[in-house]
């Protein structure tokens, strides 16, 4: 049995973004929605992972590494670099 904790329909912007480096081929959609307090949800359509991910995890390439399985230091902080320009900053007061 389950409690119900929420159950709710929203219209979101997706976002779907392809990018090559010199070892791999990425593909992730970002899905802009105020359920997860103003983040956006990113997607590797690859493997499936997704984190719910805000400007100051961008911060921690370790972070973004570990979500998304990402092995090489580089290809993660290109990754944060790229997510950077299209992850809107929400302020902890926006937040809360």
């Amino acid at each position: 049995m389950f409690e119900h904790l929420y159950d709710e329909a929203e219209q979101t912007n997706v976002n779907f973004i392809g990018c090559i480096s010199e070892n791999a081929r990425y593909d992730f959609s970002i899905i802009y929605t105020n359920h997860f307090f103003g983040k956006p949800l990113v997607v590797c359509m690859q493997t499936g992972r997704s984190a719910v991910i805000g400007t100051e995890d961008l911060n921690h390439v370790d972070y973004i590494q570990k979500m998304f399985h990402i092995t090489d230091r580089k290809v993660g902080e290109d990754l944060a670099v790229l997510l950077r320009s299209r992850i809107p900053a929400v302020g902890v007061s926006d937040q809360y």
